[in-house]
């Protein structure tokens, strides 16, 4: 969505989930001139970014959503300026903007910090291009810094860059449209700046976190021996820690180019598992990797240096009756755990399916509350769940009223 910003005219996007996120996204893109249409029916999304009228991304919007910040090396490399929030997002975890705006400083711009505010110049309304190392790899610092350099003066190389999948879809997209970018995959890239990209029709990937989160609630919940499918992605995009992982668990896992299949065991295994960047284990399945540890035979441990304190899931996972100590990035989860229900409040996306996979398989009702978090991330889960056999559903409440409703039966 960040890229249609920098190709005058309409953008189509398919097989867009609707999802909080789309929509908030698409709400800064209109603040700054564009035209956004959605088709929740058919999964289209259309940006059309013909006049842009503004260069700035407000608090009100960003604060919502840390991937707003990616407006800052789109409207760089669109118009040479920008003003942009410094963002919000999921309430854990320092997590610092300095390689997006060092990056941006060695493509040419000018950056200075106002009230809150990242104001970033181009000089000669256009960057020049240059050379950045990122100290660590950061998936959002090189969509920013992608998005920048793609329309340059002159030609960037960028090292130590995110390899994620997510980085790879978004070059290929830029390559649609006119950029020119090698490398893809590796951790250098190189781009020549070109004049103007054009606009294009793009197919939106799967959500590899997604799906890793329904081969994990599968491993667990589903019955021993009768394979659950998915359809709509593939593994690839996962990495072969995860699958590794899973597989040792004890389940049974097979891929189409469209399709994954998972076989439940009879027993769940207790595996360790240390969160890494791609390929390594993803951080974004910690939580629910936790939750399935719950019920398997032994103790376990999960390390997450990737954000140390990415835990808060672990006290609502106590009251349901996990036992989980938590030490510094680490978590120690004993097994064989009967889980009851009970409330729980969720504190960001991960933390609140988290929550849902523990309410599938607690004795009794669940109620999980605050799940605005999850429709950041997860489309019509409940609609998805239940489909499958699970009695989930949707409720409004007052949260300062009684009774909870219930959610699980």
């Amino acid at each position: 969505m960040s890229s249609a910003l920098l190709a005058p005219g309409q953008t189509r996007i398919s097989n867009v989930p609707s999802l909080r996120d789309i929509s908030t996204f698409s709400q800064v893109l209109r603040v700054l001139g564009a035209e956004v249409r959605i088709s929740p029916e058919s999964g289209d999304l259309v940006v059309d970014a013909s006049d842009l009228t503004s260069h700035e991304a407000p608090y009100e919007l960003v604060k919502k959503m840390r991937a707003s910040f990616y407006t800052l090396g789109a409207l760089l490399g669109r118009v040479g300026q920008a003003r942009v929030s410094l963002p919000g997002g999921c309430a854990w975890g320092p997590r610092p903007v300095d390689l997006h705006l060092k990056g941006l400083e060695a493509l040419g711009a000018e950056i200075e910090l106002d009230h809150g505010y990242v104001v970033a110049k181009a000089k000669g309304g256009r960057l020049t291009g240059g050379t950045f190392r990122f100290e660590q790899s950061s998936v959002g610092a090189t969509v920013n810094l992608l998005l920048a350099a793609v329309l340059a003066s002159g030609s960037s190389r960028l090292d130590n860059v995110a390899i994620e999948p997510d980085i790879v879809e978004l070059a290929l997209a830029l390559r649609k449209m006119g950029a020119r970018i090698e490398g893809l995959g590796t951790h250098s890239l190189e781009i020549e700046g070109v004049e103007a990209l054009t606009p294009t029709s793009i197919r939106n990937c799967a959500d590899r976190i997604e799906l890793g989160t329904f081969m994990l609630a599968a491993a667990m919940s589903g019955e021993p021996g009768q394979p659950i499918r998915m359809t709509g992605a593939g593994t690839e995009h996962l990495g072969d820690v995860f699958v590794d992982a899973l597989t040792e668990a004890g389940a049974v896992i097979s891929s189409e180019d469209d399709a994954v299949t998972v076989v439940p065991p009879d027993e769940l295994r207790a595996v360790p598992i240390v969160t890494g960047v791609y390929p390594g284990f993803p951080t974004d399945l910690q939580a629910q990797w936790v939750v399935m540890m719950t019920q398997a035979a032994g103790t376990s441990t999960v390390r997450d240096p990737i954000y140390p304190d990415r835990f808060a899931h672990i006290p609502e996972l106590a009251r349901l009756g996990a036992d989980v100590s938590v030490d510094g990035d680490s978590a120690t989860i004993v097994g064989g755990s009967k889980l009851t229900g009970a409330s729980v409040m969720s504190t960001d996306l991960r933390a609140s399916v988290s929550l849902v996979m523990a309410g599938m398989v607690a004795e009794g009702d669940t109620h999980v509350l605050r799940i605005y978090h999850l429709d950041r991330g997860y489309d019509q889960l409940e609609t998805k769940l239940s489909a499958a056999g699970i009695p989930v559903r949707r409720e409004r409440y007052d949260e300062f009223s009684q009774p909870v409703p219930h959610l699980f039966n």
